[in-house]
């Protein structure tokens, strides 16, 4: 009995989510591809394929992971330093995009590595979703802020649409850090600089109220007349 408890400590390997997930990483960048199989990986690994299901459903379930991982720890990046809830919408996106950045760089050959088959505006992987949602609530909510203190305009049925808009413009930031090969990402920093300005001069108060504003006096103008 003593030695049927002892072989199964032998056998039995302490291992947390994270450990995985860096083997998974380790083997897909030395050999460019997927484990053959999980079972394989797992013996790799040194543990049975049951620890493997209880953390994982399947490597795509690991790379879903990998992706949240890197909003998720952005995010908790952004809300540990206290100044950074008093930006403004359009700070807080440009600090969110720049911390993201940062997270990306170090993990930079397995992107270049999952997304080499990946164009803009067709990247839309199942790994991503994960990520995306994410990235989404937290625009939805600055947004929200922006409104609140008049940054943004408010735009029936069009301030709804700012959220998948910025993923839109999330994906085209990704394949433009993917593409460039500029010292220190100088290209990359600004990219995000000029699109997020441009992105809130536009859903903030200007010109293109003075327009709806203006059209609308015409077409009320004209029916009125």
């Amino acid at each position: 009995m003593e030695s049927t408890k002892s072989s199964k400590k032998k056998t039995s390997k302490a291992i947390d989510d994270q450990a995985i997930l860096e083997a998974y990483k380790h083997h897909l960048l030395k050999e460019g591809k997927q484990p053959a199989s999980i079972y394989s990986f797992c013996a790799a690994l040194d543990i049975k394929e049951e620890v493997f299901y209880d953390h994982f459903g399947s490597f795509d379930a690991i790379d879903k992971a990998i992706w949240k991982a890197f909003a998720t720890s952005t995010l908790q990046k952004l809300n540990a330093d206290a100044a950074f809830a008093e930006f403004s919408a359009r700070e807080k996106l440009l600090t969110f995009y720049f911390a993201l950045a940062e997270v990306l760089k170090s993990n930079r050959s397995y992107i270049l590595l999952v997304t080499k088959h990946h164009k803009f505006p067709e990247f839309n992987p199942a790994y991503i979703k994960d990520f995306k949602t994410s990235f989404e609530s937290f625009v939805e909510q600055i947004i929200g802020e922006g409104i609140s203190r008049e940054e943004v305009a408010k735009r029936p049925f069009v301030d709804k649409r700012y959220p998948n808009l910025f993923w839109i413009h999330m994906t085209f930031f990704l394949m433009f850090w993917k593409d460039d090969n500029s010292k220190g990402f100088e290209k990359t920093d600004a990219f995000v600089e000029k699109s997020i300005n441009l992105a809130f001069d536009l859903i903030g108060k200007g010109a293109i109220d003075s327009a709806i504003d203006f059209l609308k006096f015409l077409y009320q103008a004209k029916a009125y007349a």
